[in-house]
């Protein structure tokens, strides 16, 4: 009987030891932390691993989890600094560095977490007008990270990023801003037509401007050439004269001859092609001209034939009958036409 009795008792005390180091021993998973408690004060952090802590007088007073977490911000109405009401939501994101300090320096951490962002939502952005509001989205997000991360450094929590998901202004302003942006638009392309019609007057005048600087240029270059051919023309005409009268001075009665052949042979031109003129009839001393061209070819025979006479003087002209016109001609009468 005695033998029964220490044999139940050694049974107990060995099954008293293995649940005394049972729960002495803590196993800490990855990404976790657990705050160890003597008496109810906290003394360590037990980190990921295996660990022994002294039973009944040690006790795991908080489990926190070292990952970083997400969370939703409730969606909530912010009156923006032009009284403009928009409903606005987010989403925090925030991790716990230092497990002691979330265990002990706040109650309900993430309950904490959310309403701070809420009021600084509220505070930051109804700071700004409604257009700012929907165009500087990151500069609110960059805002309000600064403030909550600096305002939840004492819980030993470190906000990563706050986000803006969604500003959600009233019909009625989301209409006026259509029509806002509707009128915007169609004075740009006013605008952007006005601007298209002045640049193509500007360049239609500058090719006006270069066409008639280019016309005017052909003019003065035109009105030049033919100035030069008159002039080679008296030139031509000025050293002819010079040679008949060098000819007549000479005693050369021929030269005469030269002009007036000229000017019969002129003026016969001028009934010929005048239009009022169908018949020309040509007189009968036209014979006349024939001996005038004569003295032309005596002329040109005398200027570039004398070296082959042999330098002999000029030729005594020959005269008709009469002894007063060129050979087997009579007197030089003007000619005149008849019309048809």
């Amino acid at each position: 009987m005695d033998i029964d009795v220490f044999s139940v008792f050694v049974v107990v005390v060995v099954i008293f030891a293995i649940l005394l180091v049972i729960s002495g021993v803590k196993s800490v998973s990855q990404g976790t932390e657990y705050t160890i408690e003597r008496f109810g004060r906290y003394t360590r952090t037990l980190l990921p691993g295996l660990h022994l802590i002294v039973p009944f007088i040690d006790r795991v007073g908080s489990k926190m989890n070292m990952m970083e977490n997400v969370r939703d911000v409730p969606s909530q109405e912010v009156i923006t600094k032009d009284n403009a009401m928009v409903q606005v939501d987010g989403v925090i994101f925030f991790q716990v560095i230092d497990a002691a300090q979330a265990a002990y320096e706040v109650r309900d951490l993430e309950r904490a977490i959310l309403n701070l962002t809420m009021t600084n939502i509220r505070t930051v952005m109804g700071s700004l007008d409604l257009d700012d509001l929907l165009s500087q989205r990151d500069t609110i997000n960059a805002r309000l990270l600064n403030v909550v991360d600096e305002a939840t450094e004492p819980w030993g929590v470190k906000v990563t990023r706050i986000e803006i998901k969604d500003i959600a202004p009233p019909a009625d302003l989301v209409e006026a801003m259509a029509k806002q942006m509707k009128a915007e638009r169609v004075r740009r392309a006013v605008i952007l037509e006005a601007d298209g019609v002045r640049e193509s007057e500007i360049l239609r005048a500058e090719g006006q401007k270069q066409s008639a600087i280019l016309e005017a240029e052909g003019r003065r270059e035109a009105a030049y050439r033919d100035a030069e051919a008159r002039e080679r023309e008296a030139e031509a005409e000025a050293k002819a004269t010079a040679m008949v009268s060098t000819a007549i001075s000479k005693g050369n009665v021929q030269a005469i001859n030269y002009f007036v052949a000229q000017s019969y042979i002129e003026t016969l031109g001028k009934f010929a092609n005048s239009p009022n003129q169908k018949i020309l009839m040509l007189p009968v001393e036209a014979a006349s001209v024939i001996g005038a061209v004569g003295g032309i070819v005596e002329i040109a025979r005398e200027a570039f034939g004398g070296k082959d006479d042999g330098g002999g003087g000029s030729t005594p002209p020959r005269r008709g009958p009469s002894g007063s016109g060129p050979s087997g001609g009579a007197p030089t009468r003007s000619a005149r036409g008849s019309t048809a």
